[in-house]
C-alpha cells in the first residue's frame, strides 16, 4: 500500500544544472539549478524554473541567453557552492576556480572544465509562482572530445550527477545501464 506524504517538490532524478548568464554590465554568473529538462523536440528546447528573487533571474529577462552546463561527478563540491552563494554577492567563477567561456552562439558564458553545454536563446517566460519558467531554444550543444563515443555523447563518460530533494537532500552519481531504450520492453506487445 503507498503512503501519502503530500504535495512536495519530489521528482527523480533531479538534474544538477549549471545555468550560466551575463549580467547588464558584463560580468559572468552561474547559479545551481534543479527545476529544469527538455521541454520540446521540435524546436529543441529546454526549461528551467528559476525564482525572481536571484540575481540569475535579472539576468535572464536581460539577456535572453542562457547556457546549462552538466557537471561531472568530480565537480560536486563546486556545483553544491554555486548553488549555494550569490552572484550579487561573489564571483563565482572566481572563488571556485572554474573557467567562463563566452559562447559564440548566445550572449552566455559557460563552464569550461564541465564536459556537455547546451547554449539557448529564451523564447518564452511563464510565470508560475514563487518561480517563473523560462523556455530556451537550444542553438547548439558542445561536448568535449573525451566524452563522445560512436553514436553521439555517453552518460557514463559525462558522469553527471542527480539530486536527492528530500532523502538527505543529497548528490547522486547515475547509476549502471539497463537495456536498450524504445528496445527493451517491445517483449511486453
Amino acid at each position: 500500500m503507498k503512503q501519502s506524504i503530500g504535495a512536495k517538490t519530489i521528482l527523480y532524478p533531479t538534474p544538477v544544472l549549471i545555468i550560466g548568464t551575463y549580467d547588464i554590465s558584463g560580468k559572468p554568473n552561474v547559479m545551481t539549478a534543479a527545476w529544469g529538462g527538455i521541454c520540446c523536440s521540435a524546436p529543441p528546447c529546454v526549461s528551467i524554473s528559476v525564482r525572481e528573487a536571484t540575481y540569475t533571474y535579472g539576468n535572464l529577462m536581460a539577456q535572453r541567453a542562457f547556457t546549462i552546463s552538466i557537471p561531472s561527478e568530480k565537480y560536486v563540491k563546486q556545483a553544491d557552492f554555486i548553488g549555494i552563494a550569490s552572484g550579487k554577492d561573489i564571483d563565482k567563477f572566481a572563488a571556485t576556480g572554474l573557467t567562463p567561456i563566452k559562447s559564440d552562439v548566445v550572449d552566455a558564458p559557460y563552464v569550461g572544465e564541465f564536459p556537455f553545454v547546451l547554449e539557448c536563446k529564451v523564447i518564452h517566460t511563464h510565470k508560475i509562482g514563487l518561480h517563473t519558467q523560462f523556455i530556451g531554444e537550444i542553438i547548439d550543444i558542445k561536448a568535449d572530445e573525451s566524452v563522445i563515443g560512436d553514436k553521439g555523447p555517453e552518460v557514463d563518460k559525462i558522469k553527471p550527477f542527480l539530486w536527492a530533494p528530500d532523502h538527505g537532500r543529497g548528490y547522486y552519481g547515475v547509476g549502471q545501464y539497463l537495456g536498450k531504450a524504445f528496445s527493451i520492453g517491445k517483449d511486453l506487445k
